[in-house]
């Protein structure tokens, strides 16, 4: 770590390049981690990952519905889920 001595030369010789200008606090605030930028938003409806079998008939038909074929059976099986449960 440096000094204050030459943190104080650090940031006056930062503050004399127009191109490299120390970040502001506002700046500083604003930044987030990487990792907190990667991969997928964090959905609301929040799925479980299960392990299940089908029968290859109905894995072949929803699957050449094209893409997003599984969000697809997942809408199926809840239309399902809904129509019965309202009997019970």
């Amino acid at each position: 770590m440096p000094s204050v001595a030459e943190d104080k030369a650090i940031t006056a010789a930062a503050r004399a390049d127009k191109d490299a200008q120390p970040l502001t606090p506002a700046q500083l605030k604003a930044m987030v981690p990487m990792k907190a930028l990667r991969g997928r938003p964090k959905s609301d409806n929040k799925k479980l990952l299960v392990s299940v079998r089908y029968s290859p008939e109905v894995v072949a038909y929803f699957k050449s519905t094209g893409d997003g074929w599984q969000s697809r059976m997942d809408g199926v099986l809840q239309r399902y889920v809904h129509r019965h449960s309202k009997q019970a």
